[in-house]
């Protein structure tokens, strides 16, 4: 604005000072917007996503900001995603990357798309600040909230108190002993490290953690409504899959039983698609 009423005050009156005066305004505008704009440019951003996501819960995502410039740095650059907390990063040298945590969180279960990244920065004189937005598409599931219950599925689990591991060999235990090979082992338990030294041929004997199933009824759970039944079964599934085999009947559709985190990622998968269709 002052630069505009400077150039009418300088046709106006013929004043030469003024128009040097207005020369170089325009000049430096054009400078430092030149040099803003290379600023934000060529920045590369990446949103790398956490093995769970929680709905209502902050997900701790990894951001990696690629400089792609060679010599050039990067200087008071702002990141916002989702309406999360804006990051800001002081300098990114060129050809260098930097990566910071940023928390993300989503108010609905199911599958999301993180659309957008906004890129901008008040460099090099806090005059203007410019942005760019850089789109993503990038999907993930998000599982449902997590609320804890005191019900543990089919009626017959309220019973035990606890899990009590039984001295079977087996293979889901934890290690116990190392033993002479007798044949009978599959190859993959030979300890080839002790084997190597003892010129015999060892195994790792494990044990068997006997735990009784745990089949998660969905519509014997407590609750007002789908979602907080679901919310509770997925607190439920966090909470055991690591320890004892667990299952789901969602709607007369079973998932067997197992252990282990994979198979708890399949079953909150399957409650965060539940009735979405």
């Amino acid at each position: 604005m002052i630069t505009l009423l400077l150039g009418f005050s300088a046709v106006n009156t013929g004043n030469n000072l003024l128009f040097l005066v207005v020369s170089g305004l325009l000049a430096f505008m054009s400078v430092t917007g030149m040099a803003g704009m290379i600023n934000i440019k060529w920045l590369v951003p990446e949103l790398l996503p956490p093995s769970e996501i929680f709905a209502g819960t902050a997900a701790p995502f990894r951001f990696r900001l690629h400089n792609t410039k060679r010599h050039i740095p990067s200087f008071l650059i702002r990141l916002e995603c989702n309406g999360a907390h804006p990051l800001t990063l002081p300098v990114i040298a060129g050809g260098s990357t930097i990566e910071e945590n940023i928390g993300l969180i989503f108010d609905r279960r199911g599958p999301a798309r993180i659309a957008t990244i906004t890129i901008s920065s008040p460099f090099p004189v806090n005059f203007f600040n410019r942005y760019w937005k850089i789109t993503l598409d990038s999907d993930v599931i998000v599982f449902p909230r997590l609320q804890p219950s005191l019900h543990t599925g089919d009626g017959n689990e309220a019973k035990p108190k606890g899990i009590a591991p039984r001295r079977d060999r087996g293979d889901d235990g934890e290690l116990e002993k190392i033993a002479a090979y007798s044949g009978r082992e599959p190859l993959r338990v030979i300890h080839w490290k002790l084997s190597a030294r003892s010129n015999d041929l060892q195994v790792k004997q494990f044990g068997r953690q006997s735990a009784v199933p745990l089949v998660i009824d969905l519509d014997a759970l407590a609750g007002n409504s789908l979602e907080e039944r679901i919310s509770r079964a997925a607190w439920l599934v966090r909470r055991w899959v690591g320890a004892r085999p667990v299952g789901l009947n969602l709607g007369g559709r079973e998932i067997a039983a197992r252990i282990g985190p994979r198979h708890g990622a399949h079953l909150l998968t399957e409650l965060a698609m539940y009735g979405l269709d």
